[in-house]
């Protein structure tokens, strides 16, 4: 359960409390003795993150900031520091938590806050509870002292929110969230968010002829589906839809090339791109963004069952392009190449995917970075690489050059689904290119979702990256590119 989010403007000094210190003064509201004021000064000048004073039943957290050039990598700071100090929250019964700051940045408790809920996010709902165990006693309410902006305080609630719902759906595993179920939930959150849904079915899908979301289908017992998302508010400033495309494999054995070893381990979250372009639009359509959005996922999952698609397959995509199978386990490029031309429907300003893609750009980045590709105008990736460095999603780029197309030709088709190992994040990303008329931006983030422990609040098993970089991306567009006319 996510903790409530709550503005205070007096200080409530019987509850527990965060004080985030911008300098090394400690302020008089706490209502620390000289001697406990002596004792978190010897600390601090110790070099220690934060300091705990716990008086009768009162306790009190002071946090220091970390000295950094970058006004960014400070924010990054005291986000880990909220993740560090987790487990202090954690089963001391604290119904409420008061967050403060004294001579701080602007926005340090809410970044403070942000992260603090978002390491507290576990999925649980599957566990079974002993009579008389003792059950988990997170914060019922984060208590923010001061005045805070109100639309900053919106925004942050209806984020995490979103974060909460993606990784809710990232974690649940396939015998429950299989195509079908995946597009029912994206539609109970248009629902509550105020968002449209459309939910194409497979006799739809056959019409429209996207023949590479067919093809990886074919091994499955279970129908694909094919969602559309759109937040189009009135007062949008942009003449052409942004258009999010999010991958939707909710589960891939690799088909017929099926995974060895533990590679399979995961993989019910290979649908992570979808639940996150999900949870972009429903932050979007709760902040009332003024910038006209559709998402688009294609959903399946990926089996070797009895008529599955077969390495040496040649099938024809919803742009009319031939496609060889060179590898059925590279099946989330074709089900997104599907929706990339789709989009071309939508006259888009520009096209962003974003998927769970390939182990090339894990290899090559880690889970530091996301792997972007783009032919897109530089003033998008100027603006996104600005969004990355503040909510700490970075990304990193990776060529499109022409030459690589080289790798992607095929004898009997107009080209193969894979490249070869070499640059193989990079053919990938020239492979959806192929299908976009409009500009592209190409986010691979397999290696910073698919990850085995924490990365600090970007936790273990689905963090959902990406969707606080592309919310941020999209609601700074207004200021930052669109003008009024």
């Amino acid at each position: 359960m996510k903790p409530e989010i709550s503005v205070i403007q007096q200080f409530e000094d019987d509850k527990p409390v965060v004080c985030i210190l911008g300098t090394k003064t400690i302020p008089d509201f706490l209502e620390l003795t000289a001697t406990e004021k002596e004792y978190v000064s010897r600390q601090i000048e110790a070099g220690e993150e934060f300091v705990s004073v716990n008086i009768y039943n009162k306790i009190t957290f002071l946090v220091t900031l970390k000295e950094s050039p970058d006004h960014f990598r400070r924010r990054e700071g005291l986000r880990r520091t909220a993740y560090n100090m987790r487990k202090l929250f954690k089963g001391e019964s604290f119904k409420d938590l008061v967050i403060t700051s004294n001579e701080a940045y602007d926005g340090a408790v809410e970044d403070y806050a942000e992260a603090l809920l978002l390491s507290l996010y576990s999925f649980d709902k599957y566990k079974t509870s002993s009579e008389g165990e003792k059950q988990k006693k997170d914060p019922s309410r984060l208590l923010l002292h001061g005045p805070q902006d109100d639309a900053s305080i919106k925004w942050l609630i209806h984020l995490t929110d979103a974060v909460y719902f993606s990784r809710n759906l990232i974690n649940e595993p396939v015998n429950h969230l299989n195509a079908t179920a995946l597009a029912e939930e994206i539609r109970k959150e248009g629902d509550s968010s105020g968002f449209s849904v459309e939910i194409l079915q497979k006799g739809k899908i056959e019409s429209l002829k996207m023949g590479g979301l067919l093809a990886v289908n074919k091994g499955s017992v279970d129908p694909p589906v094919f969602c559309i998302l759109e937040w189009k508010p009135e007062n949008r400033l942009n003449r052409h839809p942004i258009v999010l495309v999010g991958k939707g494999i909710v589960y891939d054995t690799g088909g017929l090339n099926i995974k060895t070893g533990d590679f399979m381990d995961g993989m019910n979250g290979d649908m992570a791109g979808a639940a996150i372009i999900t949870g972009v639009i429903s932050t979007l359509a709760k902040s009332a963004v003024p910038v006209h959005v559709v998402g688009l996922v294609p959903s399946t999952d990926n089996r070797p069952g009895g008529n599955a698609y077969t390495q040496g397959d040649i099938i024809k995509m919803y742009n009319k392009l031939t496609v060889e199978i060179g590898n059925t386990d590279a099946e989330g490029r074709l089900i997104l190449a599907d929706a990339i031309s789709y989009a071309s429907k939508y006259k888009p300003e520009i096209i962003i995917d974003i998927a769970t893609l390939t182990g090339s750009a894990a290899m090559t980045f880690g889970n530091q970075a996301i792997a972007v590709m783009s032919n897109a105008d530089r003033k998008y990736l100027k603006l996104l690489e600005e969004c990355g460095n503040e909510v700490y999603e970075r990304i990193a780029e990776l060529p499109l050059w022409d030459e690589y197309e080289e790798l992607l030709k095929s004898d009997v088709a107009d080209m193969k689904n894979v490249g070869g190992r070499e640059a193989g994040a990079i053919t990938a990303g020239k492979f959806l290119e192929k299908f976009a008329e409009y500009p592209l931006i190409h986010l691979d983030i397999a290696g910073t979702e698919i990850q085995k422990k924490d990365n600090y609040y970007k936790l273990k098993r689905g963090p959902a990256t990406g969707l606080r970089l592309l919310a941020e991306f999209i609601n700074r567009l207004p200021n930052n590119i669109y003008i009024r006319e």
